[in-house]
């Protein structure tokens, strides 16, 4: 099914320490599915991957800042995960923004590894399960989430994995989200948050 995602476009929100993997693994598997995708950051140019925390990965190219995107331009989003890439993304008060309002559209979302920190940060978790890397799980508490260790959790639209061992999982559940569009439930518990 090459073609679900046709005349879909995906924003992925990344910065510099982005899991590399993470990035590229789903970014392939939407383009494979026929979406188009949109690198948003925090800064024009170029971010650079990493491999858990090595600075040796590759390069990309930036094609949007977050300040300058609108979610309304996108069917989908998605978060990688990365330590200084999340830390980096939920201190950012032009990203926060862009996710929370994203959510609150009740735009099919996914979110890896660390790249929950910035749904934590935008207050749109309270009362939905989701999963992440294990050192996030008192943050997505704290938020209000119920926090589960497991590959792959969808929730309302909401797609969430723990880290790079999960990414078949998340990358099949994330392209059949994505093509099921809008969910009104996610926007109904993101406005309840």
């Amino acid at each position: 099914m090459a073609d679900e995602l046709k005349d879909l476009k995906i924003a992925i929100l990344a910065t510099d320490g982005v899991e590399q993997v993470e990035l590229t693994d789903p970014k392939k598997a939407i383009e494979d599915a026929g979406g188009e995708t949109e690198l948003l950051s925090l800064e024009s140019g170029e971010i650079r991957g990493f491999e858990h925390i090595d600075p040796s990965g590759d390069t990309f190219e930036v094609d949007k800042t977050v300040s300058d995107a609108s979610p309304d331009d996108y069917d989908g989003l998605l978060l990688p995960g990365g330590v200084i890439n999340g830390d980096f993304i939920r201190g950012d008060a032009d990203a926060v923004s862009f996710v929370k309002s994203f959510i609150e559209a009740g735009k099919p979302t996914g979110a890896i590894c660390h790249g929950l920190w910035v749904l934590a940060e935008a207050d749109v978790v309270s009362g939905l399960r989701v999963t992440s890397y294990p050192s996030l799980q008192t943050d997505l508490r704290n938020a209000g989430a119920e926090w589960v260790d497991e590959e792959c959790v969808t929730e309302s639209g909401l797609v969430t994995s723990r880290n790079p061992g999960d990414l078949p999982a998340f990358c099949e559940k994330i392209v059949e989200e994505y093509a099921e569009g809008k969910h009104e439930d996610l926007a109904t518990a993101a406005k309840e948050s």
